[in-house]
């Protein structure tokens, strides 16, 4: 049987900048089964003066204490905090706060300053690769040599419809270049993270919400609570499912072949 897949749960920006709803995702997540509850690392001032978002990401950023209580809080339900962060400062605090395991969104692969700046600090790295070419996937790769790195198929459209998800990608970026590969699913619905997992997918990242009527951009395609919960229980079954890459034939069924084969008379053998 192939490893264990590893569900991320995306919580993202889903908290509105507020640390009660955050850790009630992380309790439900926890709850459901997932591996990480995952969160961003930027600072608002950060943002380019510019950016029509600029005053939402004040409101959703996590001061260092939010993130040193969050990651208590995951401790505390058993699951692992994970966060993606946007500058080498962000970095630094996660990595001060004790991660060997780093999320790099797909805006940030061509950020090659970020990228070495992990290199070797961060022991593993998810890697998303939406808005890349495969040359700069290489790219990427070459600056993080010194980590064990995880591609994620992902497609930045935020949903993703169905005809754009591509998910023969996933086994593509495998062969292509020799990582293991998971999907980080921006679709409506989890179809699209079980079937990726059937085509061989390691790591699941799927967005969760409390409400998709809450305000913000990714609550449309996140997944509720419940829904999280019967992601998590299809995909376990579904390692069970899939087996070895052989055909075994049981005790139970070996068991079956004196009725099946002589049910049904057909005179003298042939030949």
């Amino acid at each position: 049987m192939a490893g264990r897949i590893e569900i991320i749960a995306e919580i993202g920006e889903n908290h509105l900048g507020n640390w009660a709803m955050a850790a009630r995702l992380i309790e439900l997540a926890a709850q459901a089964g997932a591996d990480y509850c995952k969160f961003q690392s930027y600072r608002g001032g950060d943002v380019a003066l510019g950016d029509p978002e600029r005053d939402w990401f004040h409101q959703v950023e996590l001061s260092d204490d939010a993130h040193r209580s969050l990651l208590d809080h995951c401790r505390r339900h058993g699951v692992q905090f994970l966060s993606s962060p946007f500058t080498c400062e962000r970095a630094d605090l996660l990595l001060s706060l004790g991660l060997t395991t780093i999320k790099v969104a797909s805006s940030e692969l061509t950020n090659l300053k970020l990228l070495r700046h992990l290199n070797g600090k961060a022991k593993r790295v998810f890697l998303s690769v939406g808005l890349a070419t495969e040359e700069e996937i290489g790219t990427a790769l070459e600056a993080l040599s010194c980590s064990e790195v995880s591609l994620l198929h992902c497609v930045s459209l935020y949903p993703t419809p169905p005809n754009k998800i591509n998910l023969r990608s996933i086994t593509y970026l495998r062969e292509r270049f020799g990582c293991p590969v998971g999907l980080s699913d921006h679709t409506i619905g989890c179809h699209a993270a079980i079937a990726a997992c059937a085509l061989g997918a390691q790591v699941i990242e799927k967005h969760v919400t409390l409400s998709r009527d809450l305000p913000g951009t990714d609550h449309v395609l996140s997944l509720d609570p419940g829904e999280l919960n019967r992601m998590v229980s299809e995909i376990r079954d579904l390692e069970v499912m899939l087996g070895t890459a052989c055909k075994p034939l049981s005790e139970e069924e070996r068991a079956m072949i004196p009725l099946m084969r002589g049910r049904f008379h057909h005179g003298a053998p042939e030949g």
